[in-house]
């Protein structure tokens, strides 16, 4: 392939001008990186139901088959709302969400994937710091943004399991219901269900892991951040122990874990 050139030009102080058309090229050379080139984002992953395979990963995780029916608005917004609650915090660092790293992630049931409520302070601690203080802040961000997404998942929530209660009581009036359009409702309403299950529990992870990193933060550099950090887990916290929904016990919970 031969080399590209452009012709650089200096302005009067002697600084290099680059022309427009290597700028361009620069940014289409950029846009490409993020496909699926380099092994990350897939184009064809990104689309509507990119989130689908949530409802897919927890019905299989316990032996279910995953609904054949088309997601609702509202089942489709409570998948892609779901999605940053179910990723471990702090897990994407900031060049991976420019150049994308979108993965499946398995779910609680999945008994071979052990929980490891010390890995986000490990990370936090160990990734180089210009100073303990932004350690904390890291901290607060974190758990800050998990509380500014708790309230528009659960009200996505409320609205797909009040849905699937209406569709759970309609069923029983369609006379001629055929045996694979039954079980596709039931698994969807599963699936939903199980989806609600996996962000509190998720939510109940995430706030074991804040409170051991908290501790160690405390232990190895204190600072007086540690109370407001301390206030927003507890305020966390507060909101997964009252949920304004629960998903229904389509299967036992997993182990809780301590705080």
């Amino acid at each position: 392939m031969p080399e590209t050139r452009f012709p650089i030009r200096v302005n009067r102080s002697g600084r290099r001008l680059w022309p427009r058309q290597a700028l361009l090229f620069i940014t289409a050379a950029l846009a490409g990186c993020s496909g699926g080139d380099l092994g990350r984002t897939r184009g064809d992953v990104l689309n509507d139901d990119m989130h689908r395979w949530i409802g897919g990963e927890a019905t299989s995780s316990i032996g279910l088959r995953a609904s054949q029916f088309q997601l609702t608005d509202n089942e489709r917004l409570l998948r892609d709302l779901a999605y940053p609650l179910i990723e471990p915090p702090h897990s994407r660092p900031a060049w991976k969400s420019v150049f994308g790293d979108y993965k499946a992630l398995p779910s609680p049931w999945r008994q071979e994937v052990a929980f490891d409520r010390s890995a986000y302070g490990r990370i936090l601690i160990d990734e180089p710091h210009r100073s303990h203080s932004s350690r904390y802040a890291q901290m607060i961000e974190d758990v800050r943004d998990d509380i500014t997404r708790f309230e528009p998942f659960f009200a996505a929530a409320v609205r797909v399991i009040d849905l699937d209660r209406k569709r759970n009581a309609g069923m029983a009036q369609i006379a001629d219901l055929s045996p694979r359009e039954r079980a596709d409702a039931i698994a969807r309403m599963q699936e939903n269900s199980l989806i609600v299950q996996w962000v509190q529990q998720c939510l109940e992870r995430r706030i074991s892991s804040y409170r051991w990193a908290l501790e160690r933060l405390v232990l190895q550099a204190p600072d007086n951040m540690a109370a407001d950090a301390d206030r927003l887990i507890g305020e966390l916290a507060a909101q997964t122990a009252n949920p304004p929904v629960s998903g229904q016990p389509v299967v036992a919970r997993v182990a809780s874990v301590r705080g």
